[in-house]
């Protein structure tokens, strides 16, 4: 039996399901766990009624911002909410659930922002965010997945010379990206399509850039290398529209 784990930045998610799309794609794909970054809620803002699922929420004290949930079938044995570090744990960005045989997580990175004036922080966060991961994995094996905010390789974003040095496509993003995968974990959908060009999770709104495939893949599930055996497949769900993100997906036995 496989379980089917999803990802989606939904980009408000109240947007997102006035649009229609939500509940579409949930009655379709009917995940075992769907993870949610950038729902830019507060407490109280929405009242979400998904019988048979479990809601975890973590929000942005900064209204309209960022924010993370995952829902979930199978009760964790345990929730965890942000890294425990004071500097990272005010914008709602990390939900832990713990389960007998690993932990899941929803993550949003910090964007670098255009003009790269928190590129400094987002390196800090990332050595930070790993040392946590790895801290885990002494345990038992992670999978984390959400919107990373980084395109890893030029095979991962259509224009990737002319947006060389842009936040998400730095050297030092991508540098850190390298750290993440030299430290053994998987990036599940290459560890699938290694080769596979004009997959990508994120278009811009402007220049048309959805309807000419001019994206970025900068949503993942990445995985401890103790799971490698389990992992089935990795979807990007491309024609799923709902938020200038598209959901992505993992398959494990």
């Amino acid at each position: 039996m496989s379980e089917k784990l999803i990802s989606w930045n939904v980009n408000g998610f109240r947007a997102c399901i006035s649009k229609g799309s939500f509940d579409a794609f949930m009655k379709k794909e009917n995940p075992d766990a769907l993870c949610l970054q950038e729902t830019k809620l507060q407490e109280g803002q929405i009242r979400l009624e998904l019988p048979g699922y479990h809601q975890y929420w973590n929000y942005a004290e900064k209204k309209g911002y960022s924010g993370t949930a995952i829902f979930v079938r199978k009760e964790p044995q345990s929730v965890a909410y942000g890294l425990g570090i004071e500097e990272h744990d005010h914008e709602g960005r990390v939900i832990t659930l713990e389960y007998p045989d690993y932990y899941l997580i929803t993550v949003y990175v910090p964007n670098s922002k255009e003009d790269l004036s928190r590129l400094a922080y987002r390196m800090k966060w990332e050595d930070d965010f790993l040392f946590y991961v790895r801290k885990l994995e002494e345990k038992k094996p992670v999978i984390y997945c959400g919107d990373l905010n980084v395109a890893h390789r030029e095979i991962d974003l259509k224009n990737p010379k002319t947006n060389r040095g842009h936040a998400g496509f730095t050297d030092e993003e991508r540098t850190k990206f390298d750290a993440i995968l030299s430290s053994g974990l998987i990036d599940s959908f290459r560890h699938f399509y290694p080769d596979l060009e004009g997959a990508y999770s994120w278009w811009s709104y402007r220049f048309h850039a959805r309807e000419n495939n001019a994206g970025w893949r900068i949503d993942y599930f990445i995985t401890s290398a103790a799971l490698e055996n389990r992992l089935e497949d990795a979807m990007i769900y491309s024609d799923v529209t709902g938020s200038d993100h598209c959901p992505v997906g993992l398959l494990l036995n």
